[in-house]
Order: structure tokens, then sequence, then C-alpha cells
């Protein structure tokens, strides 16, 4: 019976996995001392001319390999990770790390990401606190679209993490984005100007209760008023739990420039905030309009778990959450710190750490 690997292929097919066989040989090696010498006297008899046949065309490769500028004048840029040493390190549950320091440094950055969800429910600071504030008050736009701006520009680095996100607010409903600074987790692109904000306000208005006449009760499943046109395309159907709430506003959120981080952080910030009743059931990696080729919390969750299709990526995280006995939104920030080998704050003091959840990630892990 043939053997799958698990890369989802056929055993001795797989370019990995293949290299575990007992008769298998590198391919430079396989080539026979007849076909060697046969390769020497035929290069031997090709003389001067076939040496500058093969220069030439050994030139015009090189040129080929060449990065070659894009439409906008950008260059291809080659992302390579940094890999710890194999140590041995082996967990059924992020059967793609083979070392112990990148287990532990995953276990810190979940400690991380638990600690900001949480104290973000609990007692959101700064900016995040006016959100909640203002959504009790009945203000639902003004909360929603600021949590917006705050989430696609994203809270900087450092002593006043919102600075970027309130000189935005203050230019207007459909600010100019020209030097205003970014943080690390922002969807922002110089290049699109004002185009996704647009998008933004259109996709509001198309979703929002006056294209589909008032809601019968007028009254949201947290009991807030849903006459305003973001509310109404954040809320929805009534009779949806939370979790298909997150579902089906994520798969409408698919704007241009607003990729699967910002719609996932997007949903996750006013889920947690109380602004509407918002619940991840999963990390949305396969989802159609799908992450972005540079999505940090794909790339992580590819490396973590050994294998690339959506469908398994999803199963290994939830068994991973179930595992710490955590939410699975907790994954997002932590695979995508954890790839970037830098901690977004995003806001949060770096020390706000969940320690029952890193105590919780080290024993599942091995240590």
């Amino acid at each position: 019976m043939p053997t799958f690997c698990r890369h989802n292929r056929f055993l001795e097919r797989c370019p990995i996995c293949s290299r575990t066989l007992p008769d298998h040989a590198p391919a430079g090696k396989r080539r026979s001392r007849a076909s060697r010498g046969a390769g020497q006297a035929s290069g031997a008899s090709t003389g001067s001319e076939g040496i500058r046949g093969n220069a030439s065309a050994g030139n015009s490769t090189l040129g080929a390999r060449r990065p070659r500028a894009r439409g906008g004048g950008e260059t291809m840029r080659v992302r390579r990770e940094l890999r710890a040493p194999d140590d041995g390190y082996r967990s059924p549950l992020v059967p793609g790390l083979h070392a112990s320091s990148d287990a532990a440094s995953l276990a810190e950055e979940i400690a991380f990401a638990s600690g900001r969800l949480a104290r973000l429910q609990a007692a959101p600071p700064g900016l995040f606190g006016e959100i909640r504030l203002l959504a009790g008050e009945g203000e639902l736009e003004r909360a929603t679209w600021t949590c917006f701006l705050t989430v696609y520009l994203s809270p900087l680095q450092g002593a006043d993490p919102f600075a970027g996100v309130r000189l935005a607010l203050a230019r207007g409903e459909t600010p100019s984005l020209d030097g205003i600074p970014l943080g690390p987790r922002t969807s922002h692109v110089q290049a699109r100007g004002g185009e996704t904000l647009l998008a933004y306000r259109h996709w509001a208005e198309r979703a929002g209760p006056s294209s589909r006449g008032p809601s019968t009760s007028g009254r949201s499943t947290s009991g807030r008023s849903t006459s305003g046109r973001q509310a109404g395309a954040f809320v929805g159907e009534e009779s949806w739990t939370p979790e298909r709430r997150f579902e089906r506003v994520f798969e409408r959120l698919a704007l241009p420039g607003f990729a699967r981080m910002g719609r996932y952080e997007l949903l996750v910030t006013l889920g947690r905030l109380g602004v509407y009743e918002l619940r991840a059931g999963s990390l949305h990696l396969g989802t159609a309009h799908g992450a972005a080729p540079d999505d940090l919390t794909t790339l992580a969750a590819k490396r973590i778990f050994g294998i690339g299709e959506p469908i398994y990526l999803e199963r290994r995280a939830l068994a991973l959450a179930e595992a710490l006995s955590l939410p699975i939104d907790v994954l997002d920030l932590a695979f995508a710190n954890w790839s970037a080998r830098e901690r977004a704050t995003l806001g949060f003091s770096p020390e706000t750490i969940d320690r029952d959840a890193r105590e919780r990630a080290r024993d599942a892990l091995g240590f």
C-alpha cells in the first residue's frame, strides 16, 4: 500500500520526506562514471567555439535571473526566514518545529497574545478604552469607525502608540493619510492613497440597514440601536451566533487593500471590546479572498505545523488552541509575532503577559 507523508504526498515522491528512505541518494551522485566520461569527451571536442557559446549562454542566463523592476518601480524581494538548528525537539502539536528554542519562543508569544486579548476585554488602554466608552453611550458609528482606523493604521511601537490614529481622526471622515505614521501591523499602502477607506465606506452603505430595510426590532443582539450603516453591516442577521457573525462579516469585508490580517484583527477587536457580538471560530487561513502571500500568521502556521494545505492548518491550529485551553484568536498575533521575530505590541506594554497561558503552553509543548 502507498504511504503518505506529512505533506500529504506519496512518501517516495516527496522532495523532503523521501530523504528519510533507506535507498535515498542525492541526485548528483546517481550519474554513472560512463555518463561523466561521455560528458567530458563531448566537452573536449567542442573546441573554442563551444567555449564561446557556453560563455554567451551563461551570460544570458545570468542576465535573465536579475530582478527586474515591476510596473510601479518595485523590485522583487526574497524573504528568508532564519531557522534554529535541529536539536532533536519534537511535538505532535507542532510537527514543523525541530528546535526547542523555536518552541520556547512560540510559548512566549502565546503568553503575550493571550494577555493582550484578556486586557483588551477587561481594561482596554488608550484609544481602545475610548472606543468601548463610545459604544456604551450608543455612538456605534463613531466607535466602529475609530476601531477600523485604529486597526487599519495599526498602533505604533513606543510611548504614544495612538498618535497616528488620532492625527487621522482629526482630518475628517475620509482623511488623507499622507504623513500619517504607521504601525507594524498596518494594512495601508501609500500607493493606494484613500482607496481602502472609500471602499470601506461604500461597503458599509451597501450592507447597512437602509439597503435592506429597517430591522423588525430595531435593536442589535447586544441591545443597541442598529440604525447606523456600519452597525447594520457588522450585526447582519439577528439570529446569527457570534461565530457565524464573525465568519459572514469576515467574508463580506474583503476590500481592496484590506487583506486577512486587517479583517481578522478588526473583528477580534470589535468583539473583545463588546461593540458587537463577534467571536472567532478559526484562523480563516483558507477562505475565499484568502490571505496575502506575505501574511505572517499564514506563513508561521505553515512552518509550525509542517504543512501547507489550509484545511489541515485550520485543524491543527484548533487542536493546538484546545490543548492550550485558549481561544483560537490568541494564535493570530502569536504566530505573526513569532514569524516576524519582533513583537508588535499594538498599544500594550511588552510585559502584558498571561503567565497561566505561558505555563500551559510550555507544558503542552513539552518543556
